[in-house]
């Protein structure tokens, strides 16, 4: 079950910093970790196009999934039988887990997308802003060395790499944040030009060898449970868990 005190946020909101506790007390057990800032840091960083339709203060937090929540959260969700007649069973896990302990915001999660098919939000952006994680991106290179070919940014947690995943952009129109909520730097653990090169043809090149999530030192990884799962094609991943003895056979996930 959820902890006891998941529904806390169901009344009025309090300031960001009660906001920011209730949020770590309830998501961080379950392998999550949040990092609030204002839309306005996000917004100011994109095109016009890409805004967030909200007033520069609106207070936003954006969930990580750390290695943990495999097992704290998912597992758990599975074992409950909570999964039925869903395609992604991790993202019907994640939406319990947050809808639980909050109320009275406006949730946006990695995989949903526009109308126009774009993304609902750039979460290496917000990931970026908030401080949680370091977005390197072609920019961040001196001396480009790929020419005309498109290379794909990547953001690297400064504790885990990249053994996490970002699940969740929370907004909260009614919660402006003041002077309290100062904004993080996210850590730059990729500093040297060769060691971002390297990461940025890794990611680009060979994503599918997991390495570079090894970038830096981590102090988690993916168990191997895990990363089966991850490498498994969605449409596939729930006769994985029948094989696992987490679904039933009659299961309607798929």
């Amino acid at each position: 079950m959820l902890p006891a005190y998941s529904s806390v946020m169901a009344g009025a909101l309090g300031n960001v910093e009660d906001i920011e506790r209730i949020l770590c007390k309830t998501l961080t057990p379950l392998g999550f970790e949040v990092y609030p800032f204002k839309i306005g840091w996000y917004n100011e960083v994109l095109s016009p196009s890409l805004h967030l339709p909200y007033p520069a203060d609106t207070l936003a937090v954006v969930v990580l999934s750390t290695p943990s929540m495999f097992e704290r959260a998912f597992r758990p969700f599975l074992e409950r039988g909570s999964c039925v007649g869903v395609n992604d069973p991790i993202d019907q896990c994640i939406r319990q887990c947050i809808t639980a302990c909050i109320s009275q915001v406006q949730p946006h999660y990695d995989y949903e997308m526009l109308p126009s098919r774009k993304p609902k939000f750039l979460a290496q952006t917000a990931a970026h802003v908030s401080g949680a994680a370091y977005y390197y991106q072609r920019a961040d290179v001196t001396e480009d060395p790929w020419g005309e070919r498109k290379m794909f940014g990547v953001c690297i947690h400064p504790k885990l790499g990249g053994w996490f995943a970002i699940r969740a952009l929370l907004v909260f129109p009614s919660v402006m944040a003041g002077e309290e909520l100062q904004r993080r730097t996210p850590p730059n653990c990729v500093p040297s030009q060769e060691s971002r090169i390297d990461l940025l043809e890794r990611f680009n090149f060979r994503w599918q060898d997991w390495s570079y999530r090894d970038i830096v030192p981590t102090a988690e990884r993916y168990s191997q449970d895990q990363q089966t799962y991850f490498s498994t094609p969605p449409g596939q991943r729930a006769a994985l868990l029948r094989d696992w003895g987490l679904l039933p056979n009659e299961d309607s996930c798929s």
